[in-house]
């Protein structure tokens, strides 16, 4: 771009704000982004309303509203590449879990059957009513380039703006979680699923070794596991990995109890049947995207209401 500073855009969709939140928290790193980078639209930043001509577009969050549709389209226009920034931009992120509901549920529980609401007036002007569907962007807009993460770790985000900046290929993996975690996969004889408040972790041994369900083995690296080396187990913020959304029978439920039944002594139908119970965390982060939406294991409403239908009976 002959020594000119490339111009930026961001917008923000529906989501919470983290993603932009961490695109300020490169720490003196964002010093040498600044040095190459002109920002212009960014809500967290400036305060232009329209969508000037921009080499990088940069959209967090997911399609919820019209008005998502409407500014991902202004800056498809206006922008000469696109990036689909954070989890809820690339998969849906933690609001399609909202597609396990109808719209109708979902504003009847917000703004009228709810513990700590006290009102019974569903907002009806100066908000864009809410879409049926939580929707990646791609399904909006052509996106040209993803980086998954809620929020994408620092070092990602550098990385991506850098290849960008410099224009040359990225120095990213496919790993999983698991690569990056430092507990040892050791086979056990624990017979039953732990809830996370269920005793203290060795710190040492694999989570699924100690019965308790971790996605780090399905999940993308994209945020140098800092929670299972800290003592969380993963919860899939990145993302699925590339085998779990390409292959149409391989399954976040399917491949971890395959693996944790592996280590344990607890049953693989008794493992993916608890995965089922609790498929509204399991597949939070991208039960929105087609390529888990649509495959023929994904059985999310039936999930449901075998689970309701327990409960009631």
């Amino acid at each position: 771009m002959s020594g000119e500073k490339i111009r930026l855009n961001t917008e923000w969709l529906c989501d919470c704000g983290g993603c932009h939140v961490a695109l300020v928290d490169l720490h003196e790193k964002i010093l040498n982004v600044l040095d190459s980078v002109t920002i212009q639209h960014c809500p967290v930043l400036t305060d232009i309303k329209d969508y000037p001509e921009a080499d990088i577009g940069i959209l967090t969050g997911s399609i919820r509203t019209e008005h998502d549709r409407h500014a991902a389209g202004e800056m498809r226009k206006k922008c000469k590449t696109i990036i689909a920034f954070g989890t809820c931009a690339v998969y849906g992120g933690l609001h399609g879990a909202g597609l396990a509901h109808s719209r109708e549920e979902i504003v009847d529980r917000v703004y009228r059957h709810n513990p700590t609401t006290r009102t019974d007036t569903v907002p009806d002007s100066e908000v864009t009513e809410l879409a049926k569907l939580v929707t990646p962007v791609d399904e909006v807009i052509d996106v040209d380039l993803y980086l998954p993460g809620c929020p994408p770790h620092a070092h990602f985000i550098f990385e991506s703006l850098a290849t960008l900046i410099e224009q040359r290929a990225p120095r990213v993996t496919q790993d999983t979680v698991c690569a990056r975690c430092n507990r040892q996969m050791v086979k056990s004889e624990v017979n039953a699923i732990k809830k996370s408040l269920d005793g203290v972790p060795d710190d040492n041994i694999c989570f699924l070794s100690q019965g308790y369900i971790c996605l780090g083995s399905v999940t993308l690296d994209r945020c140098l596991a800092p929670c299972p080396n800290h003592g969380v187990a993963c919860t899939g913020c990145a993302g699925p990995t590339m085998q779990i959304l390409t292959e149409p029978n391989r399954d976040i439920r399917t491949e971890v109890s395959d693996r944790m039944s592996r280590l344990t002594a607890i049953d693989g139908e008794t493992i993916k049947t608890h995965m089922e119970r609790t498929a509204k965390t399991q597949y939070a982060y991208a039960m929105a995207t087609k390529m888990i939406g649509n495959k023929p294991t994904f059985l999310i409403k039936k999930w449901i209401a075998d689970v309701e239908a327990g409960a009631h009976g």
